[in-house]
């Protein structure tokens, strides 16, 4: 019987991020996928590509964990985008009806189809009823300064002082994800499990961020934990499966790639 990775997540029109980019990732790394959507976004042709957020409304995502868990039994979830107070109560209580062995949490904190008021509510919301559940979370730099109050973040100590930061609020692991937002060649990443640090490098792939990165680190990182790998080994293998699929990026018409393994 195949080991099963959960994911609560937005699903993401053009198929580059979000549930879709998450389950494709199981599926590349031996797992069985199992998915609940949180909310619809849909880029816009017709305006830039700018978002379009659709929240799915709370009950039908607690049918959906209903059903998942209930059928299923996983013990390993990703939390990917939630978009909503409300959605960050349901999933958060959802959570707490059973025991994880991990739960890894991607902290989507901003959506460009939300009122500010409205995201910050969510954020703070993420903050305090998520991120506490938490086992491993994985911020990019933005996420890392919003969280831990520290802008700009420009240097590897940095990193290293938002991991710890972050680490307080709940979460035993964290990985704070520099990419291409810090100066020099390589795509820098610190790891915090509570006592040591250790720092992950990869040479970077060009300087623009490529769509799904995120979300494919941290559903690689799922599927490793589910298939039993401490941590830290999770962590590094989803680091270079991520480092992989940017370097096979994949063109569309839209005005950025996303993450797309090689052949």
């Amino acid at each position: 019987m195949p080991a099963i990775s959960y994911v609560i997540a937005g699903s993401e029109a053009t198929g580059g991020a979000g549930i879709q980019a998450d389950l494709r990732t199981f599926a590349q790394l031996g797992v069985y996928g199992v998915g609940t959507i949180t909310c619809v976004v849909s880029f816009d042709p017709g305006a830039q590509w700018s978002h379009r957020f659709v929240p799915i409304a709370g009950p039908v995502i607690a049918d959906q964990i209903e059903a998942a868990t209930t059928a299923h039994a996983p013990e390993v979830v990703k939390i990917g985008m939630l978009g909503t107070p409300e959605t960050v109560t349901t999933v958060a209580d959802g959570l707490r009806r059973q025991s994880w062995r991990h739960i890894v949490v991607d902290p989507v904190l901003i959506c460009k189809g939300q009122e500010p008021g409205a995201a910050l509510d969510t954020d703070n919301a993420l903050r305090t009823e998520i991120l506490p559940l938490a086992t491993v979370v994985t911020p990019n730099l933005f996420e890392a300064a919003t969280l831990a109050g520290m802008d700009p973040i420009t240097t590897v100590d940095e990193l290293t002082e938002a991991a710890r930061r972050i680490a307080d609020l709940g979460p035993r692991h964290v990985v704070v994800k520099g990419g291409v937002g810090l100066a020099g060649d390589d795509a820098v990443d610190v790891y915090f499990d509570g006592h040591d640090v250790t720092v992950l490098r990869a040479p970077k792939v060009g300087d623009e961020r490529v769509s799904g990165a995120g979300c494919v680190f941290a559903a690689a990182t799922t599927a490793e934990l589910t298939k039993g790998a401490d941590v830290i080994d999770a962590v590094r293998t989803a680091k270079q499966f991520t480092h992989k699929g940017i370097v096979g990026r994949l063109a569309s018409n839209a005005p950025f790639d996303a993450v797309c393994q090689p052949d």
